[in-house]
C-alpha cells in the first residue's frame, strides 16, 4: 500500500478483554497491508505471537512510529496524547471506552476507515497542550502537562479554598470556591462542561477558566486567549492540603502560598481522523443533541 505511514505503533488499554481483542485484529490487519508495526508492552504482552522485538515501551514507540493507533477511552488516549505529543507521530483512537470524543473508529467495523486513514485520506488537526508549573518561593518545584484541564482543588470533597487569578501578571480576580477548571478546546467537553464552562471548537486558540462551585453568585466562566499565562496564587490562609490536576491523572501537590502557573505548551498533538469526520456530528452524538428538523 502507498501511505504516508510507515512504522505504525498499537496502545491499548491494559486488563481489557475487548481492547486485547482489537489490538489483535489490528495487529495482523497491519502486519497483512505490510507496515512495521510496534505494540507498547504493557499490554502488547497480553496478546499471542508476538515477537519481542515487536514490543517497545511508549517513549520508544513515540521515537519510531509515525502514527500511533490508541485502542481504547479518551481517558487512554489522554494518558497516550501527553507523551506522544513531545515526537512528530500522529494518532487516532480506536473507541474502547465509554463516551470517546477523541476516539473516532468503531471497534466493529474499523478496517474500511483504518484502511483510508492509511491511504492518506485523512483530516488532520493539530490540538495544544497545557503546560503546568508549581512554584514555591520562586522556585520551579514540579511540571506536568495536560491535553485536557488543569484542576486546582483540595484533596478533600467540598472544600472552599482561597486564591487569586492573574492573567498575564494582570489581576483579574480573587477567589472562594472548590476550584478552579483551566481547560483547552479538547477538554472543554470533558470536566469543564460538567461544571457549565463553554465548549469551545478545537480550532480556537483559547482557554476558559471555569470556577467550581464558587462563594458568589458573581462569579462566570472566563474565556482567555491561549497565547496568555495563567497565574493562580494559593492564599496562606488555605488550610486543607491542595493539589492541581492534570487531566485527572497526575497530581501535583501544593502547599498554601503557592503559585501554579499555566499556559500553553509548546509541543502539539496531532491528531488525525477519518475524511467524513465532523466535529459537530460528534457533539451531536455523544450530547444527545436534537437531529434536523428537515
Amino acid at each position: 500500500m502507498d501511505s504516508p505511514f510507515n512504522t505504525i505503533g498499537l496502545i491499548g488499554k491494559a486488563n481489557h478483554s475487548g481492547a486485547a481483542t482489537t489490538l489483535q485484529r489490528l495487529y495482523s490487519f497491519l502486519l497483512a497491508l505490510g507496515f512495521d508495526v510496534l505494540v507498547e508492552k504493557r499490554t502488547g504482552c497480553q496478546l499471542s505471537g508476538l515477537p519481542k522485538e515487536h514490543l517497545v515501551n511508549l517513549v520508544e514507540l513515540g521515537e519510531q512510529a509515525d502514527l500511533a493507533i490508541v485502542v481504547g477511552g479518551d481517558g487512554n488516549m489522554l494518558g497516550a496524547a501527553r507523551v506522544l505529543a513531545r515526537f512528530d507521530v500522529a494518532v487516532i483512537g480506536v473507541n474502547r471506552g465509554n463516551l470517546g470524543f477523541l476516539t473516532d473508529l468503531s471497534p466493529e467495523g474499523f478496517e474500511a476507515s483504518l484502511e483510508q486513514v492509511l491511504s492518506g485520506e485523512f483530516i488532520a488537526e493539530n490540538r495544544f497542550l497545557l503546560e503546568v508549573e508549581v512554584y514555591r518561593h520562586n522556585e520551579l518545584k514540579s511540571a506536568n502537562s495536560a491535553v485536557n484541564e488543569a484542576v486546582l482543588h483540595a484533596d478533600k470533597v467540598a472544600h472552599m479554598i482561597e486564591f487569586e487569578a492573574y492573567i498575564n501578571n494582570d489581576f483579574v480576580f480573587s477567589q472562594r470556591s472548590d476550584g478552579l477548571i483551566v481547560s483547552t478546546p479538547t477538554g472543554s467537553t470533558a470536566y469543564s462542561l460538567s461544571g457549565g464552562g463553554p465548549i469551545l471548537t478545537p480550532e480556537l486558540n483559547a482557554m476558559s477558566l471555569v470556577p467550581m462551585f464558587p462563594h458568589t453568585l458573581s462569579s462566570r466562566p472566563l474565556v482567555v486567549d491561549a497565547d496568555n499565562e495563567v497565574r493562580l496564587k494559593l492564599s496562606l490562609e488555605n488550610t486543607d492540603s491542595l493539589q492541581v490536576s492534570c487531566d485527572s491523572h497526575v497530581v501535583l501537590a501544593l502547599l498554601p502560598g503557592d503559585e501554579v502557573v499555566i499556559k500553553k505548551a509548546d509541543k502539539k498533538l496531532k491528531l488525525i481522523h477519518p475524511k467524513n469526520y465532523s466535529y459537530y456530528d460528534v457533539l451531536r452524538k455523544k450530547l444527545n443533541w436534537g437531529s434536523r428538523l428537515y
